[in-house]
C-alpha cells in the first residue's frame, strides 16, 4: 500500500479463517477469503472494486475437507512441495485444526508429478511440508482411500529421476518412525536433516499440552537417528511459558535439552489463542519470566548449534549454493544443513559441489575447500 495506495489487497490464510471480520477491518484490506474460498480466488479478480470495508467470503472449518496440491517455484534453488494439510490433534495450545481443517493428504501419484515438474525446472532440492506431515495418507474427507503411507511416500519419492535432494521438514515424533530413520540413512536423495517438534521437556506439561508422547520417546527417536546417522542434523521446537510450567517444569525442559544430542532449537513464547483449551487453564506465567525462559533456551540453541558445527570441521560433505550475494560471500547448506560460505562466483548459484569444512567463521557460518573442483 505505500508503493501503491490503489492496490488490490486480498488476504488469505489462518487468520483470514480465524479472524475474518477482524482481518477485513485492517485499512487497506478488500478481500478475505477462508479456508476454502482461498482456492477460489480467481473468481474474484473480475471484481476488483475498493471499499471502506474487506469484502469477506469464509467458511465453517468442516467444509475444508477437500485437498488442492501445491508447490512454491520462487526459488532457484528449492522448492517446498506440500503433501498434506489439516491437523486431527487437539493440542490445547493450537489453533491449527480450527484454521485448517481436518487432515488430508494428496494422491501419492499428484505428489509424485510435481515433484517431477519441479525437478525439470532445475530445481536441486525439494522440501516436504504439510500442517502434519506424518500423517500423511489420509485421503480427502479424512478417510484411509489413498492407502500409501508417510514411508511409503519417501520410498517412491526416492525414486523420482532428476531429484538431488529431498528433506523432510517438521514431523512429530510419534509419527517418525524408526523405519522411515532407518530408510533416509539409506537413501539415495533424502538428506540427513530432521526437525522433530519437542514443545516440553516434562511430561507433566506434555500431557496438559496434550501431546502424543512422553519425553522418553523423543530420546528413542534422537538415539535411533545417531544410531544410523551419527553426522545428521536435529532441530528441536520447543514452547516456553505454558499455563502451569513452574520453575521446576522450565529446568526439567532445559537439563533435558542440553544433555539430548540435538544441533538447534526454534524456541517459541507461548502466547494465548482463543477458542483454545489453554487459553482457560490455571497457572498463568508472568510475560517477563517467560521471556527470561525463552532468552535462557535461545542462548542454550546457539551453544548447540556451534558444538553441532565444531564436530564436522574436518569432515567432507556436499553443498548446495544459494543465489544470493551477501558482502562478496555466497551461502549454501551441507546436506546436513551447516551453513557454510565462501567468496561469492555467480557460476555457483544452484550447484552442488563435495566439500570439505574447515574452520567456523566469526559469523557463525562454515569456511570450506572445494574438493578436486576449480572454483
Amino acid at each position: 500500500m505505500k508503493l501503491n495506495d490503489k492496490a488490490f489487497v486480498a488476504a488469505v490464510g489462518c487468520y483470514a479463517q480465524l479472524k475474518p471480520e477482524e482481518l477485513a477491518a485492517v485499512d487497506g484490506v478488500d478481500l478475505v477469503l477462508g479456508a476454502t474460498e482461498k482456492f477460489k480466488i480467481t473468481d474474484y479478480i473480475n471484481d476488483l472494486s475498493k471499499n471502506d470495508m474487506g469484502e469477506v467470503h469464509s467458511c465453517e472449518i468442516e467444509e475444508a475437507d477437500f485437498y488442492v496440491g501445491s508447490y512454491s517455484i520462487g526459488d532457484r534453488t528449492r522448492a517446498f512441495l506440500k503433501v498434506q494439510d489439516g491437523c486431527d490433534y487437539k493440542c490445547t495450545y493450537c489453533t491449527i485444526p480450527l484454521a485448517r481443517g481436518i487432515s488430508r493428504s494428496d494422491a501419492l501419484e499428484n505428489v509424485l508429478k510435481n515433484a517431477s515438474e519441479i525437478s525439470q525446472q532445475g530445481i536441486k532440492e525439494i522440501v516436504l511440508t504439510g500442517v502434519n506431515i506424518g500423517d500423511y495418507g489420509k485421503g480427502e474427507f479424512g478417510n484411509k482411500k489413498h492407502e500409501h503411507t508417510f514411508l511409503d511416500l519417501v520410498k517412491a519419492l526416492d525414486e523420482v529421476e532428476g531429484i538431488e535432494r529431498l528433506r523432510i521438514s517438521s514431523i512429530e515424533p510419534n509419527l517418525l518412525k524408526n523405519e522411515t530413520i532407518e530408510f533416509v540413512s539409506q537413501s539415495r536423495t533424502f538428506v540427513p536433516h530432521f526437525h522433530i517438534p519437542l514443545q516440553s521437556g516434562s511430561n507433566d506439561i506434555l500431557k496438559k499440552m496434550k501431546r502424543r508422547y512422553m519425553r522418553e520417546l523423543y530420546t528413542e527417536r534422537v538415539a535411533k537417528i545417531r544410531e544410523v546417522m551419527p553426522h545428521a542434523c536435529i532441530g528441536v521446537d520447543v514452547i516456553v511459558g505454558f499455563p502451569g510450567e513452574t520453575d521446576e517444569h522450565f529446568l526439567e525442559t532445559y537439563h533435558f535439552l542440553n544433555d539430548l544430542d540435538i544441533s538447534y532449537l526454534h524456541v517459541f513464547t507461548y502466547s494465548e489463542r482463543d477458542n483454545t483449551e489453554a487459553v482457560d487453564m490455571d497457572g498463568v506465567v508472568p510475560a517477563n519470566v517467560r521471556s527470561k525462559r525463552s532468552k535462557m533456551l535461545r542462548g542454550l540453541s546457539v551453544k548447540k548449534r556451534r558444538a553441532f558445527y565444531e564436530s564436522q570441521i574436518g569432515t567432507n560433505r556436499t553443498v548446495l549454493f544459494e543465489s544470493e550475494n551477501k558482502e562478496g560471500y555466497i551461502h549454501g547448506f551441507t546436506e546436513n544443513y551447516v551453513k557454510v560460505k565462501t567468496p561469492w562466483n555467480p557460476e555457483l548459484v544452484n550447484t552442488l559441489h563435495e566439500i570439505n569444512l574447515t574452520k567456523i567463521d566469526e559469523d557463525g557460518s562454515v569456511r570450506m575447500e572445494f574438493i578436486n573442483v576449480e572454483a
